[in-house]
């Protein structure tokens, strides 16, 4: 039987009773993590099984696995990974040392995720940032031209997928012009379409082929005055149509406070509006239930996306993990920002 188009969180570090229950009626299409379902190395492993199991199939596990401000994972068992600004100052220090050094990054950040059963990073961030914003992206970004941007955001993806993951741009089709955190209220964006065309939709352009993106919940007044891109018909066919991605299209968390309406409300406006997925991140039991009653199961275009993307994904190639990870240190020495623990 086929999925239904959410992802779904959960509440702990192991699966309850109830959501066990839910996982085999619901049938989401995959779990994404946060912190709060993070302990060490052998819970992760064994809730990631559980999820799987209750399933009945290899569903995707998603996890926001940045670096800098947001990663999930973290010491003493993860390493600490470098901000998009960091990767940014050393591609401009040496374009084709930095590519390398942003591949390498990703690709270790794949191998910790491997190791897990987590199969999905959302990232790269193709957001560019513009003077007056809210620091929601700030340092997360990787520079503030879309050709500096699509080249790193290109290497940190190809990474991921060397290591088994299948990487999520962020935030399609533009997060950096926000001057509001969309986690909090609704931003609106008042800049005319050309210019949006050419700078914060381009980079998007440029990563069209990657099988998984991530809508920002911003309202383009140039395009739909009313309804934030992940519930805008208009905007998603911008991002269809104009930006040309075909992959996977999932919302940002639809219970964040950008979003208005109950929260079947909004999970049927995204997928009305053209989401393929729903991601619902808290774990809240009722929450989930209600996401699950208002999304249908996948099919047409969204199913054949689904699998497509899936399709994609590899066993990791072979790596030298203490070499690479030697390797990566030295390379990020050489950025003059502060970069925290980098092993």
């Amino acid at each position: 039987m086929p999925a239904r188009a959410f992802i779904t969180g959960l509440a702990g570090l192991r699966l309850t009773p109830d959501e066990r229950s839910f996982l085999r009626e619901a049938h989401p299409w995959g779990l994404i993590l946060f912190k709060r379902n993070i302990e060490s190395v052998a819970q992760v492993c064994d809730l990631v099984s559980s999820f799987r199991s209750e399933i009945g199939n290899y569903a995707p596990v998603l996890i926001d696995q940045e670096g800098g401000r947001v990663q999930r994972l973290g010491p003493p068992h993860w390493p600490v990974y470098p901000s998009g600004a960091i990767y940014g100052q050393l591609y401009d220090q040496a374009p084709e040392a930095g590519l390398a050094t942003v591949w390498l990054g990703a690709r270790l950040i794949a191998a910790d995720l491997s190791a897990l059963g987590i199969d999905v990073d959302c990232l790269p961030v193709a957001d560019i940032p513009a003077q007056g914003a809210d620091r929601v992206i700030g340092d997360r970004a990787y520079g503030e031209t879309p050709e500096k941007v699509a080249a790193i955001a290109a290497a940190a993806a190809a990474g991921l997928m060397a290591g088994g993951v299948l990487p999520v741009i962020k935030h399609i089709p533009g997060h950096g012009r926000a001057t509001a955190d969309s986690h909090e209220r609704l931003p609106v964006v008042e800049v005319d379409r050309n210019t949006l065309e050419a700078t914060d939709f381009a980079p998007f352009r440029a990563l069209k082929d990657l099988p998984l993106a991530m809508t920002a919940h911003i309202v383009f007044t140039a395009i739909d005055p009313l309804a934030p891109a992940t519930t805008s018909a208009a905007m998603i066919g911008v991002i269809r149509e104009t930006i040309g991605f075909d992959g996977v299209l999932m919302s940002d968390d639809i219970a964040m406070g950008a979003l208005t309406g109950s929260i079947s409300a909004r999970a049927h406006a995204a997928i009305t509006a053209g989401c393929d997925v729903v991601l619902h991140c808290n774990g809240r039991l009722s929450e989930m239930r209600a996401v699950a009653e208002a999304v249908p199961r996948l099919s047409g275009e969204a199913d054949r996306r689904t699998k497509a993307a899936l399709a994609v994904r590899r066993d990791p190639e072979p790596l030298d993990l203490a070499a690479a990870r030697a390797a990566f240190a030295d390379l990020v020495a050489k950025s003059t920002v502060p970069t925290g623990t980098l092993s």
